[in-house]
């Protein structure tokens, strides 16, 4: 491809909206342009590199037994309130009426339309296992989409569904599956991680997420060095300690806290540490009344466990002020457990404090010296926090975890017969007894793997693309085409040559200035950059770097297919 008859269209300036470097450098790069809050156009430069995900994906979901279909991105709520899911997935879901006032939704995934697919299809354990696997546009209206396409509403993915007779043919299922997705990151050039994780709104008791570790990462991944242990923070478990909560030394009194309605600002105020206070959180109940949630005021909550509390209303939503000043008499920043007249469920951190201080359920006024079993009931304690840097680790408690960002790229579950006994998704087994399918459910982000592939290599001229996602493997950037005969037959020679011998090549024929041409080959990030000028033809040479080094080399002229074909396998 010539850069004459490309859509080539790079920007100077680093966009102002764009926060994280992977959309700054889409953007700059001509990779996409906003047509919408969290919608993109993909330009021909980044839909090459979507082109290139989406073959590995399909090569390796192929080589992995799976079957390609395609199903409709339009769903008809009928399924969704058969699963149970139109009401409980929450604003995400893009819902809406057809002119005859049925109600449908632009999917966000396919549980359900492939669920009946099965339904209608597969009718005998002869027909099992199957996988049957999509590439194609999600929508899931994000309340606040960000980071270009690593959070937009509009995105395209793989998604795959399994189904199986029995829970050992799901495990195995889910294995290939497992290993189909480390192949293609492999393959991609991603440095992904596989960590265990929670199944959120898709469902299933068993799951694992990969992830592209990255500074910029939406998640918080815990790992241990040690053992190996890696899991999602929401997905970290953290026991009580076994150690004796300290015998009260204070006696329980209140001191008035004019203005100080955060944790921070009341430890500044009373000039004590904020793990010596405790933090009391309103959310809706599942009977619609409030319920307290008590942390350690240094603690975060871990939304996907208070949710697993029966009496916690799903989704997990913060009680309204007026609910809260109905239930306690006082504001969010007042609050505490100290006569509360509300299911209170305590955080086993915040379980083991003595002589803390809490909120009095009185505006501008907290308690100090308060205890456990004697200023308020001996609590039972749960696991409600959010695991952090230093926690112990799950496997072993002597061990400690550390936490790190992550891009997720993939992620795949057991669901087990959630969908299919909800649906009446069933088979006959050898017996001729009806049985539900035992379903996996198995998703690969394509456009969000294209920015953490950028996220994970950079520099500050511009993107440095792993070989097999480059939207071109070599990039010509001759010096003087227009004005010297000798240039100009090289290039063509050369530009000819490589591509008979299977390299996708991008020669910049454009009337620029030397340094236009390298500045802009290294902001899309072709690997290979190749300089033809009359000065080193005079010595049968030209000119090569690859785009991670800073210093190029001479190669002769007519070695130089053989040599890129050396230098592009390793």
């Amino acid at each position: 491809m010539r850069t004459s008859n490309f859509f080539l269209t790079t920007l100077k300036e680093i966009p102002a909206d764009a926060e994280v470097v992977s959309h700054q450098l889409m953007l700059r790069a001509g990779l996409i342009r906003q047509v919408a809050s969290g919608v993109y156009n993909w330009l021909p430069l980044g839909h090459r590199v979507l082109s290139k995900v989406q073959q590995v994906v399909r090569e390796e979901m192929n080589r992995a037994g799976a079957q390609e279909v395609l199903l409709p991105a339009v769903q008809p709520a009928e399924l969704w309130r058969q699963s149970g899911r139109w009401d409980a997935y929450g604003p995400e879901l893009l819902r809406f009426s057809d002119r005859h006032h049925r109600d449908f939704c632009f999917g966000p995934t396919h549980e359900e339309v492939i669920t009946t697919l099965a339904r209608a299809e597969i009718r005998s354990y002869r027909q099992l296992p199957m996988n049957l696997y999509q590439v194609q546009t999600k929508f899931r209206d994000e309340i606040r989409p960000r980071f270009g396409v690593m959070r937009s509403r509009e995105f395209i993915m793989k998604d795959a569904y399994s189904f199986d007779r029995d829970p050992a043919g799901m495990a195995q299922s889910y294995q290939a599956m497992y290993d189909a997705y480390g192949r293609i990151f492999e393959r991609l050039g991603l440095a992904a991680q596989a960590v265990e994780a929670d199944s959120g709104s898709i469902g299933g008791n068993f799951s694992h997420e990969f992830h592209v570790l990255a500074d910029s990462g939406e998640d918080a991944i815990a790992f241990c060095s040690e053992c190996g242990y890696a899991a999602n923070v929401e997905k970290v478990t953290i026991a009580p300690r076994s150690d004796r909560r300290p015998l009260p030394s204070q006696a329980m009194d209140e001191v008035a806290t004019p203005n100080q309605h955060t944790i921070s600002d009341l430890s500044d105020f009373l000039k004590i540490s904020p793990e010596q206070t405790i933090k009391t959180l309103l959310v809706d109940g599942s009977d619609g009344t409030p319920v307290a949630l008590i942390l350690r005021g240094d603690h975060d909550l871990n939304a996907v466990k208070a949710e697993a509390l029966d009496a916690v209303a799903k989704p997990l939503r913060f009680a309204s002020a007026e609910s809260i000043k109905q239930a306690t008499g006082a504001s969010a920043g007042s609050i505490g457990p100290v006569g509360l007249k509300i299911p209170m469920f305590v955080d086993h951190a915040a379980g083991e404090l003595a002589d803390f201080v809490c909120g009095a359920n009185r505006e501008d006024v907290h308690l100090t010296g308060v205890n456990w079993g004697r200023d308020l009931p001996e609590p039972e304690s749960f696991d409600l926090r959010q695991a952090g840097e230093g926690d112990p680790c799950p496997n072993d408690p002597d061990r400690s975890i550390s936490v790190r960002r992550g891009i997720e790229v993939g992620h795949v579950f057991q669901l087990g017969t959630k969908y299919s006994e909800a649906l009446d998704a069933h088979f006959l087994d050898p017996e001729g007894r009806s049985q539900p399918f035992y379903m996996g459910c198995y998703g690969i982000g394509i456009t969000r793997i294209v920015a953490a592939a950028i996220e994970q290599s950079h520099d500050d001229r511009g993107i440095i693309w792993p070989g097999p996602l480059a939207p071109f493997d070599v990039c010509i950037v001759p010096i003087g085409l227009k004005k010297s005969e000798k240039v100009a037959q090289a290039v063509d020679a050369l530009y000819s040559d490589l591509q008979s011998a299977g390299f996708e090549v991008l020669l910049d024929d454009r009337d620029e200035r030397p340094g236009v041409m390298f500045s802009e080959m290294d902001l899309i990030g072709i690997p290979h950059r190749i300089v033809v000028g009359e000065r080193g033809l005079e010595k049968g040479n030209v000119e090569y770097r690859h785009r991670a080094e800073t210093e190029s080399t001479d190669y002769p002229l007519n070695e130089l297919v053989a040599t890129l074909k050396t230098l592009s396998s390793l």
